[in-house]
C-alpha cells in the first residue's frame, strides 16, 4: 500500500480524474476542473474563502504571488481582478500546476504564472502576496518558506496569509514578527481561521 497523497506531493501517487467545478471566484460564478492529489479538490476550502472575502483589493499592476495555489482559486482570483499583473501561482505539486494552467485558460486569463518555487526569476519584487500556505510541510519548511517569499516583497508591499487558529495562527503571528522583523497584524478571525496581514515596519 503507497502512503496516501499530501498535497505537497510533487508527483501525487492517485489516479489524475479531472472533473469540473462550480465556484464562486471574483464576483462571478465560474466552472474549473479539479482532480484528487492536490488541496481541497471538491471546493474552494473554508480557509481560502475566508482569505478572499477579507483581503483588500490586489494591486492593479506587478508581480503578485499565490504561495501555494492548488488547483488555482487564489491565483485565478488575483489575475481576473488585476489583469495587468502577473499572478505568480506557486505549488511544488506538478498536477496542481497543470489544473491552474487550465484554470486560467478556461476562464480567459493570461496572466497567469504557474510555476515551481525555483522557477519564479530570482530578481523578482512581489508587489503582494495572497496565501493559504502549506502549514502541514511542518514548522521548519514553513518558516523557510515564509522567510524566503516574504522577504521577496517590494518596499511597502503587504502579504496576506490565512492560517488555522487550531494549526498555529497565534504562535506563527509572533514568530513572523520576532523573527522576520516585520509588522504582523491580524485583519480577520473567522470560523477558526485568522486572516494575517504583514507589512514591512
Amino acid at each position: 500500500m503507497s502512503e496516501p497523497d499530501h498535497y505537497f506531493t510533487a508527483q501525487p501517487a492517485s489516479p489524475d480524474e479531472r472533473r469540473l467545478l462550480r465556484v464562486h471566484l471574483a464576483g462571478s460564478q465560474v466552472e474549473v476542473e479539479t482532480a484528487g492529489g492536490i488541496f481541497s479538490p471538491d471546493h474552494v476550502d473554508l480557509g481560502t474563502r475566508v482569505l478572499l472575502d477579507h483581503v483588500p483589493a490586489p494591486p492593479a499592476e506587478g508581480d503578485l504571488l499565490d504561495l501555494g495555489c492548488g488547483w488555482g482559486p487564489v491565483a485565478l482570483t488575483l489575475a481576473l481582478e488585476s489583469p495587468a499583473a502577473t499572478v505568480w501561482a506557486v505549488d511544488v505539486n506538478e498536477r496542481a500546476l497543470d489544473l491552474t494552467r487550465r484554470n486560467a485558460e478556461r476562464l480567459g486569463v493570461t496572466n497567469v504564472r504557474a510555476v515551481r518555487p525555483d522557477e519564479v526569476p530570482p530578481d523578482t519584487q512581489l508587489t503582494a502576496i495572497w496565501s493559504n500556505p502549506p502549514i502541514r510541510v511542518g514548522k521548519e519548511a514553513l518558516h523557510a518558506m515564509l522567510t524566503q517569499w516574504l522577504g521577496r516583497r517590494a518596499p511597502g508591499a503587504e502579504a496576506h496569509l490565512v492560517v488555522s487558529k487550531n494549526l498555529g495562527a497565534d504562535s506563527l503571528q509572533r514568530w513572523m514578527a520576532a523573527e522576520l522583523g516585520v509588522d504582523v497584524e491580524r485583519t480577520a478571525s473567522v470560523k477558526g481561521f485568522r486572516v494575517l496581514a504583514v507589512r514591512d515596519r
